[in-house]
């Protein structure tokens, strides 16, 4: 892959988009700048389309730039991911918000792998393939956060996925992980795959997830009991001391923390 890449999409809302990305993004960047598009947000260039002849002008001395500072053009088979993601959010229940957000240096990308909980084709693409660039969908209310690529190696396929809960903290290489799905390219059957199969599936792993993070809590306390009194009975330390120098047992202690910090 070249040291500079730029992808085309089509967007209904904002024209043709232009992403840059590679190790050497900058040269794209600088290209596209010279070129008369427009850096919008997360850093999504934008050259509006309403004058067709204009815009094929532009794009045409874009390809001439791109060449001159070492950067290739493409164009995707595939509309933005950006629209795609808002909406296959509009079709899910609740209020959903979607972020596109670019990993433009392959290192970008390394170091979103680490969060990403899934089981899934998504986990592995994302430690295999490039991927310049996702979307995250956010429910405003329970605060489960998605994250929706293009699948690698196929013309319109998506594929999703999702972060870690917050209380969790990394995802990356749990075997309850939720595993993701394949979408296809259409909203409304999109929207479904995500309601009824992705979704449950991911508040089961959760609730797994967390049961078995309470059974673990209380069989540290039962441990730490149990050497407590192993300690009453024999009245010395855990290292054999005895308790020459005291007249009570001393108090039990816990290094076992309640979710929410309180011991």
């Amino acid at each position: 892959m070249a040291d500079a890449r730029i992808v085309l999409a089509y967007s209904r809302d904002c024209g043709i988009i232009a992403i840059a990305s590679g190790t050497k993004y900058e040269s794209a960047r600088t290209a596209l700048h010279k070129s008369g598009f427009q850096r919008g947000e997360a850093g999504v260039y934008r050259l509006p389309a309403e004058d067709r002849e204009a815009s094929r002008t532009t794009l045409v001395g874009l390809v001439r730039c791109a060449e001159m500072h070492g950067a290739t053009v493409t164009a995707s088979s595939r509309r933005f991911i950006g629209d795609a993601a808002r909406d296959i959010a509009r079709h899910l229940p609740g209020q959903w918000d979607t972020q596109v957000e670019l990993y433009s240096h392959p290192a970008w990308q390394e170091d979103l792998a680490p969060w990403l909980w899934d089981s899934g084709e998504l986990g592995r693409a994302v430690q295999t393939d490039r991927i310049p660039y996702a979307v995250t969908l956010t429910d405003a209310a329970s605060g489960t956060t998605l994250l929706l690529i293009e699948r690698p190696g196929h013309q319109h396929d998506y594929l999703v996925g999702a972060f870690a809960p917050d209380s969790f903290g990394e995802g990356y290489g749990d075997p309850r992980a939720p595993r993701s799905i394949v979408l296809p390219p259409f909203p409304g059957p999109a929207a479904r795959a995500i309601t009824d199969r992705y979704l449950p599936a991911y508040d089961r792993a959760v609730h797994v997830r967390r049961t078995a993070a309470v059974a673990s809590a209380v069989d540290r306390i039962r441990t730490e009991h149990d050497t407590w009194s192993a300690m009453v009975a024999s009245g010395r330390y855990s290292d054999a001391t005895p308790w020459a120098s005291t007249r009570s047992a001393p108090r039990p202690h816990s290094s076992w923390k309640a979710p929410g910090g309180t011991s």
